[in-house]
């Protein structure tokens, strides 16, 4: 099949637009999405200057979400002096699969010369994600527990290294999975907050002091197109699932999207659009911004912001050393 807009060999078909394009025209559109979303999120503000440029921290994993994310941030930055990247690699202590994606990590920002930081749960925690899996004393999937203590490392460090923004790899099929888990659950209180935390411009959200803001510039591109870019780039990304994942939820949901996609070409795209639209209302109406029965205080343990006295980060190393 031939490139539509040039002739050449096609290496892929977005079936959900009808096009078939060449490697240079995929990657290019690819591109062009990533720059289109940190435009309409307004991720650069109109104060930014050299003189008092952004700090964006990247969450970057070593899996081709990040790795892709970092790469065209770069490419989009490089010669933007109002933009400052900083490359956040987390070791959660899974034997064999974290050190992997360590490398490369290393070897991307190496390669384009990005400021790289690397924490542990270990340094952190006193924990390895090896240990608290066999131990399980919540009776929790691994994931639950992967995702409040890297949730809280990764917002620390955002205000370690003074962040204006902390960005994460999220692609468009997960946030479309995150969108329909959150409507067949019904719980439209975490639909306001998946607004208030990633969703929308920074205008549309407002201001919010007690976190550094969060954007997903990757959230318009599909999965597949992610691999594909980070294949035709040459990219050093690790793409192997972390032995310990168990969201059989999400899988259900994944699977369900996956066949919606298959014989409904643009589904994703459809309910991204419209639940951006009802998460504004959502937020607006059940939002955090608005909560003041919730209103936020300080873990007496950590001093990470929580509506309960102890966090929950820390009740679960509670439970976890407690074993």
């Amino acid at each position: 099949m031939d490139c539509d807009k040039c002739g050449r060999e096609a290496v892929m078909h977005a079936a959900y637009s009808g096009l078939h394009l060449c490697e240079d025209h995929f990657v290019a559109s690819v591109e062009k999405r990533v720059r289109r979303r940190i435009r309409e999120d307004d991720l650069v503000p109109d104060d930014a200057t050299p003189e008092d440029p952004q700090t964006w921290v990247v969450g970057l994993s070593g899996g081709k979400d990040s790795v892709v994310l970092t790469d065209i941030l770069y490419r989009t930055f490089e010669q933007d002096p109002r933009i400052q990247l900083v490359a956040l690699t987390i070791h959660e202590g899974i034997e064999g699969y974290r050190d992997e994606s360590v490398d490369a990590c290393v070897e991307l920002t190496d390669e384009l010369g990005i400021r790289h930081e690397l924490v542990t749960y270990e340094e952190e925690f006193d924990v390895q994600m090896d240990d608290v899996v066999e131990k399980d004393p919540e009776g929790m999937a691994a994931c639950a527990y992967c995702g409040v203590f890297r949730r809280d490392l990764l917002s620390k460090y955002a205000e370690k290294y003074d962040a204006d923004k902390l960005l994460t790899g999220h692609n468009l099929d997960d946030e479309a999975q995150t969108a329909l888990m959150n409507f067949l659950e019904g719980d439209v209180s975490q639909v306001a907050k998946h607004f208030d935390a990633s969703l929308g411009s920074f205008e549309e959200r407002g201001e919010q002091d007690d976190f550094v803001p969060r954007a997903k510039p990757l959230r318009d591109v599909p999965e597949k197109e992610v691999a594909l870019y980070a294949h035709l780039e040459d990219l050093p990304a690790h793409i192997t699932e972390c032995p310990h994942a168990s969201e059989a939820y999400r899988g259900e949901i994944q699977e369900l999207l996956h066949k919606l996609e298959e014989n409904h070409p643009g589904t994703r795209h459809s309910i991204m659009a419209g639940y951006e639209e009802l998460a504004s209302l959502a937020a607006s109406e059940f939002g955090a911004r608005d909560e003041g029965d919730t209103e936020l205080g300080e873990c007496e343990r950590c001093g990470a912001s929580t509506t309960r006295d102890v966090c929950r980060k820390c009740s679960l190393l509670d439970s976890i050393h407690a074993v």
